[in-house]
């Protein structure tokens, strides 16, 4: 049973944890700027991304206040000094990334607050956090206001003038995503962190064409067994095994030993092969898996 909901009939505050559960995990910046005066912010956005490579463009917005419509100083002081730092976060200093976000008067230092290292910037007037694994110094081309209603935001476009990598995060000269270690930000009070066994690698189709789910037989695409990820993988391929692989396929010992083991129905060894080739894809061995599936088309 579907839910749905229609954004205006909700309060703010409820389509705002709707919006932020659901759009998830989210990257998560250190924005670093400065008022007319000098004074330095740091605060950290989830609201953040990149969107563009040439020009190098990243956007953050900082969100009026869901509760009493107030603009952030983020949003006050690049509309003074037209200058940022995005730094990016990762787990060793998501506790001060939290601790930062705390909503202390104007002028206060959120540096010294969360005791992180501040560290002179080369082109623009904000400093950087020194912790930050990768620090991007940018001017703001344009600050796209959305609306002036509790909640609304304020889209900060920054193009990228310096990059900064800290040298501990990278591994042949190239960023490492192991060692980066980031954080994303969840709802509520939930983040995610990407290492260890929450990565997983996809080969992604940038040079290849691929036969689509649509290509493989019925049976294939119908199976109780195999998942959308598992079709999603076998779809990758570029070319259906030809006809004499399944045949080899029909003769591997470990079919004939589960053939005899299965016995004659051949629905249950059909399930048994499915269960198989879900085993081998997983493995990495698409293609050794198709030709188990085509094989038991084949039955």
């Amino acid at each position: 049973m579907i839910k749905t909901l229609e954004p205006s009939a909700l309060a703010q505050q409820e389509l705002h944890s709707i919006l932020l559960t659901a759009v998830a995990p989210r990257p998560i910046c250190f924005a670093s700027t400065v008022d007319a005066e000098g004074r330095v912010n740091l605060s950290p956005f989830s609201y953040f991304n990149v969107f563009s490579s040439n020009p190098p463009i990243l956007i953050f917005s900082p969100a009026r206040s869901g509760r009493d419509n107030t603009t952030k100083h983020s949003h006050d002081n690049v509309k003074e000094v037209p200058e940022v730092v995005i730094n990016m976060v990762n787990h060793a200093m998501v506790e001060q990334m939290s601790l930062a976000s705390t909503a202390y008067g104007k002028g206060i230092n959120e540096f010294e607050k969360a005791g992180l290292t501040q560290m002179p910037s080369t082109k623009v007037a904000p400093p950087r956090v020194g912790e930050a694994p990768v620090a991007f110094e940018c001017s703001v081309t344009e600050v796209i206001e959305l609306d002036q209603t509790p909640g609304a935001g304020n889209l900060v476009l920054c193009k990228v003038e310096l990059i900064h990598l800290n040298e501990d995060y990278l591994s042949g000269g190239q960023l490492d995503t192991q060692k980066l270690d980031l954080v994303g930000r969840m709802g509520g009070n939930w983040y995610t962190r990407a290492s260890g066994a929450s990565l997983f690698e996809i080969p992604k189709p940038l040079r290849t064409l691929g036969i689509g789910v649509s290509a493989l037989p019925k049976g294939i695409r119908e199976s109780e067994i195999l998942t959308g990820n598992n079709l999603g993988r076998l779809g990758n391929l570029e070319a259906l095994p030809s006809s004499a692989a399944v045949a080899a396929m029909a003769k591997d010992d470990e079919l004939v030993l589960l053939a005899k083991k299965v016995g004659p129905d051949k629905i249950k060894l059909k399930r048994h092969l499915h269960w198989l080739a879900q085993r081998i894809l997983e493995a990495g061995e698409t293609e050794k898996a198709l030709t188990v599936l085509l094989h038991a088309e084949n039955l």
